[in-house]
């Protein structure tokens, strides 16, 4: 039988509806500042007191900046923007920007669910409360480290958005990668023109499929339909395949252009302003020593 815990701030109550329909539950009302160091070290002391199996939490910006930190602290699962939670422990919420609505559990514990607000009915009366009180660390700031200018490659206020696709990683025309050398000439060429730095999903997502990858790319390059939307005057995509999952992400992007080796990809098809029909490589070496 799960131990339910749930969390709450001063007049937080619409979760308790639906943790009412699990069974008993215990409660944790988290007082004191809105910081997120003291909410999570509350949670946290209540989660390990109570030893709580499942710790229900209202969708609300102070406990989306403070739950990642206990899941971390507590190597616990934890899923947010949940919609409903059946008695068999069935999670509903939406996906791809509420384009596909799923269903799922989890065998870990504990397990962190985060409930929308207006799921279920508020609750004022009648729910045992122990009150919990974060105390923030005391963290002394001994100085800041930051990039250098020259090594960032997100910059929203760019002229230009260079994105790279999977392509770079692949078998090139003689048979072989050249995933170091791909790795240069596209951050000189990002250093170079000072533009900002994107990437397909089918690109970032290789890091976590023991594949090839470009070191320097995270999930924040991401651009596309469950990627960023970026506005910039104009974009260049190579090796990229112009389908509409990631073409959706440049719908704001004044001049579209493209390089790929496929004449029949889907940025021929209507999707770019041009497309240079050759090798990336060859055409990046080329752009990089006009930029000198």
């Amino acid at each position: 039988m799960e131990k339910i815990l749930v969390l709450l701030h001063d007049v937080e109550r619409e979760v308790l509806g639906l943790a009412l329909s699990l069974g008993p539950f215990g409660c944790a009302l988290v007082e004191g500042p809105p910081s997120s160091a003291s909410d999570a070290s509350a949670a946290e002391e209540a989660i390990r007191q109570s030893e709580a199996t499942l710790v229900l939490a209202p969708q609300t910006s102070r406990w989306a900046r403070a739950l990642p930190l206990v899941a971390e602290w507590l190597n616990a699962p934890i899923d947010t923007h949940i919609t409903a939670l059946t008695p068999d422990l069935k999670a509903t919420r939406w996906f791809y920007r509420q384009r596909i609505e799923g269903s799922f559990t989890r065998s870990q514990r504990p397990w962190i669910v985060m409930v929308e607000r207006g799921v279920a009915a508020a609750i004022d009366n009648g729910v045992p409360q122990n009150t919990v009180r974060g105390k923030a660390p005391r963290v002394e700031v001994l100085g800041v480290e930051s990039p250098p200018r020259d090594k960032q490659t997100i910059r929203p206020g760019a002229k230009l958005l260079f994105v790279a696709g999977a392509g770079w990683t692949k078998k090139q025309k003689d048979g072989r990668t050249y995933t170091d050398e791909a790795a240069t000439l596209i951050q000189e060429f990002v250093a170079k023109a000072q533009c900002s730095l994107g990437s397909s999903k089918s690109l970032v997502d290789q890091s976590s499929e023991g594949e090839a990858v470009l070191p320097f790319l995270t999930h924040m390059h991401q651009v596309g339909q469950t990627g960023a939307t970026p506005r910039h005057a104009k974009g260049l995509s190579t090796c990229c395949h112009g389908e509409e999952p990631h073409v959706v992400g440049w719908r704001f992007i004044g001049e579209r252009r493209a390089v790929n080796l496929d004449a029949n990809c889907g940025w021929a098809r209507g999707k770019a302003d041009v497309l240079y029909v050759a090798d990336a490589f060859e055409v990046m070496r080329e752009l990089n020593r006009l930029l000198g």
